[in-house]
């Protein structure tokens, strides 16, 4: 929690917000899912700073949530520690037995990249459009107020 409030003020004070931060909060879930393969590892690590961080920015879980998922889907197949790799390169030498770990992350590069910036873009055009991230789900964070 002391994390989440000091990164906010940090963030805060700096002027970061809205586009240039959530683009960043993916490029984080990227590179960290290249050192961490588990999803719910990953989640668990993220989720107790970043969400309240964001939170205490105005903005909702969902759009941290939406980040974290474009973040760790563009990334889970070049990443070597992801747990279904082995099968993938496996699958590759069926077809080229030279195949290796390079070969199906130089392969899967290119798909990579394109949806990282695609889905990212899209991101970017829904929270311009203030777009709901589903049912009551805004992109902005607003407190409860209390009777």
């Amino acid at each position: 929690m002391i994390t989440a409030v000091k990164g906010a003020e940090i963030l805060r004070s700096s002027g970061i917000g809205g586009i240039p931060l959530i683009v960043s909060f993916v490029i984080i879930t990227v590179l960290l899912d290249l050192v961490l393969g588990s999803a719910s590892a990953k989640w668990a690590v993220m989720a107790p700073v970043f969400v309240p961080m964001f939170m205490l920015l105005g903005y909702s879980p969902e759009l941290t949530q939406a980040g974290y998922r474009i973040g760790d889907s563009v990334a889970n197949i070049i990443t070597p520690l992801m747990s279904y790799f082995p099968l993938v390169v496996a699958f590759a030498q069926r077809y080229d037995k030279k195949a290796g770990i390079g070969t199906v992350m130089a392969t899967m590069m290119p798909y990579s990249i394109t949806f990282f910036i695609l889905w990212t873009l899209l991101l970017i055009v829904w929270y311009l459009l203030g777009l709901p991230l589903g049912p009551g789900a805004g992109i902005y964070y607003q407190p409860a107020v209390a009777p």
